[in-house]
């Protein structure tokens, strides 16, 4: 236990020096290596944590009284943590510009660290709250730092907007268990219960990003720097995670088959649709951004699978489909935060994100091209990679789920499974895209012609990112029994009948194998061992003129066309003719986001329709306020009269 204290408080000093140097003007190198290293600290303080099975400091409890602890659930976040804090922060060293701009990013950065870790290591009531509203805000900062534009102050008002309204739901659950003692181990059950329950699930699922609440998430993401949107991607979103985990498996009683249901319909719906939405992206860091709302909801079927399953009694399920979720959750920081950096490298290269005009990449940054390509099979769910592992463990959960006794959860496990397959597909195909459009082919600007290697501290964190997605994707099973331990039935896995759980098998090996084979291939490859002869494509003759390449939209057009009556695309096209003969053709497409203009933008319009007849009362004028006070008065006499009579 001494152990894990001196590390987080070594941990924490070190972040706090970091940011406090920047404050003072240090250089960015200066400032952001003691994050780094902090953050290094804080995750070797959860890990042992973790493993040890000791709790450090306080416990939670209802007092509004600030405390702190890590018990190992806490030690499992810290973890993820770390994993994305201490690269982002070495390739902010790199990345950032060393000037007053750059120092004020530092700042955040090592404020948005120390509340990261604040939040998971909270104990009371009013820590808690007050640091899950710093998450929001910390962040929506270093956006506005990073960019003044329109469409940054925009993204950040509905960012801001959606997480604080549904961040209410947060408050109410909280103070109402605080209110109950439920904080301190005392598990809240009956209708309270129930109630806590829906005001947990609108209040996290907000800042999961899970649909339909995702909206700000496409946003708000692509808009920060790139260590700031590793960041949100691959922790922020999941802490909202941590807090629902909090919630529904240790302060409140089993509150009935429908809260793990309405997890499992929450993450399907968020499974597809995100993917399906990223297909249709032509930004890169947006595409990314989508990705996190489907791999949010590969969590949340997991979490609502291990619900059912405890439902159901079947306590061993229950605590495999938790680990995945959790273990999904470390992947998925993982290989995000890997992608968002190497889209951060290649912006500082090329300028710009947008898909149809990069190409050719991986040959002129060949170390942030193959960092990238393996993060990008990663999220595909492909072996032996870390994605496949935690996926293939949540769709066992979900088949098991689907052959039980009962009925109704059978249905529910049947249409998960499914929606998780079809959105694995579809994520292979997305991923195909951008490997093709960003890495392979010819370059389509005249900045991809010339792009160069970014930085050493921009490739190192790169690379370790990616070293993590193979470890985790070789030996699982090092991890999956401690996942297990912290689900609701603290179960062990042992050798139980019809559980094959990766990683505790032949997969080691065959994992090894391919990586083995796929390393001494690289290294052929950079050694020059195999060399080709570069030939032009055949266009009757003619030089291949960038215009002919393949783009985002022609890529995903089958797509588009089979599923035309669901995603409603928009066309327009004109032809500008002179004399009869054509001179040019403008072509536009889109693919609107529904949820935008079904739900989101006809809410939007009602609420300020609402709020231009409420502006009427502030006419500014005292007569009318006494009249509106009189009247409260007479309300308040007549309701008062009418209780005295009864």
């Amino acid at each position: 236990m001494a152990v894990a204290e001196a590390l987080a408080a070594a941990g924490l000093v070190a972040i706090l020096a970091g940011a406090v140097g920047a404050a003072m003007g240090c250089s960015l190198r200066a400032s952001l290596t003691p994050q780094s290293a902090g953050a290094a600290l804080l995750g070797l303080a959860g890990l042992w944590v973790l493993v040890s099975g000791e709790r450090v400091g306080a416990g939670f409890h209802s007092v509004l009284r600030p405390a702190f602890g890590i018990d190992p659930l806490s030690g499992f976040f810290l973890v993820l943590i770390a994993a994305v804090g201490a690269p982002a922060a070495v390739f902010a060293r790199d990345a950032l510009t060393d000037g007053a701009q750059g120092r004020s990013l530092a700042l955040a950065t090592g404020f948005f660290l120390l509340v990261l870790v604040g939040f998971v290591c909270a104990r009371d009531p009013s820590t808690l709250l007050g640091l899950w509203e710093l998450m929001t805000l910390v962040p929506a900062g270093a956006i506005l730092v990073a960019r003044q534009d329109r469409e940054a102050r925009h993204g950040v008002f509905v960012y801001l907007a959606i997480t604080h309204i549904g961040g209410a739901g947060v408050w109410v659950a909280v103070l109402v268990l605080a209110g109950h003692g439920a904080l301190g181990g005392h598990a809240l059950g009956g209708g309270m219960a129930v109630f806590v329950a829906c005001m947990s699930l609108l209040g996290f699922c907000t800042k999961a990003g899970l649909m339909p609440l995702h909206s700000w998430l496409p946003r708000a993401h692509p808009l920060a720097p790139a260590h700031i949107s590793a960041l949100m991607s691959g922790v922020m979103i999941k802490l909202a995670l941590y807090g629902l985990v909090r919630v529904l498996f240790d302060w409140l009683a089993p509150p009935g088959l429908w809260v793990g249901i309405v997890l499992i319909a929450t993450g399907w719906l968020s499974c597809l649709g995100g993917v399906l939405y990223a297909l249709m992206q032509h930004d890169l860091k947006r595409l990314l951004a989508f990705h996190s709302i489907e791999n949010v909801g590969i969590v949340a079927l997991g979490l609502g699978a291990s619900l059912v399953f405890r439902d159901v009694g079947e306590s061993t399920w229950s605590a495999i489909a938790f680990a995945a979720a959790l273990l999904h959750a470390l992947n998925h920081a993982l290989f995000k935060g890997l992608l968002f950096l190497g889209a951060g490298a290649f912006a500082k290269a090329v300028g710009g994100l947008e898909l149809d005009r990069l190409g050719g990449l991986l040959r002129r940054m060949p170390w942030t091209g193959a960092t990238f390509a393996l993060g990008a099979i990663a999220i595909s769910g492909l072996p032996p990679l870390n994605g496949f592992v935690s996926e293939w463990l949540t769709l066992q959960s979900l088949l098991h789920l689907g052959v039980g006794p009962h009925l109704g959860v059978s249905m529910v496990g049947a249409l998960a499974t499914a929606g998780l397959a079809a959105s694995a597909a579809l994520a292979v195909y997305c991923f195909v895209k951008v490997i093709g459009l960003v890495l392979l082919g010819l370059p389509r600007r005249e900045e991809c012609a010339e792009a160069r290697e970014v930085p050493i501290g921009m490739r190192a964190s790169m690379a370790f990112l990616a070293a993590a997605c193979v470890l985790l994707g070789v030996l699982p099973g090092l991890l999956i029994p401690a996942l297990a331990s912290l689900g609701p039935e603290h179960a062990t896995l042992g050798s139980s009948p019809g559980v094959n759980v990766p990683g505790t098998g032949s997969l080691p090996t065959l994992s090894i194998t391919v990586v083995l084979t796929l390393l001494v291939a690289l290294l052929a490859r950079l050694a020059g061992v195999r060399r080709t002869a570069v030939s032009p494509t055949w266009i009757c003759g003619q030089l291949t003129p960038a215009g002919l390449a393949w783009t985002s939209a022609g890529f995903t057009k089958p797509l588009r066309l089979v599923l035309g009556g669901l995603l409603r695309p928009r066309r327009d096209a004109r032809v500008l003719a002179s004399a009869g003969v054509t001179q040019a053709v403008a072509y536009r497409a889109e693919v609107p986001h529904l949820f935008d203009t079904l739900l989101y933008e006809p809410l939007s319009r009602r609420a300020l329709r609402a709020a231009a007849v409420a502006r009427r009362l502030q006419s500014g004028s005292l007569r009318a306020y006494l009249g509106y006070l009189l009247a409260l008065l007479a309300l308040l006499l007549a309701l008062a009269r009418l209780e005295l009579l009864g």
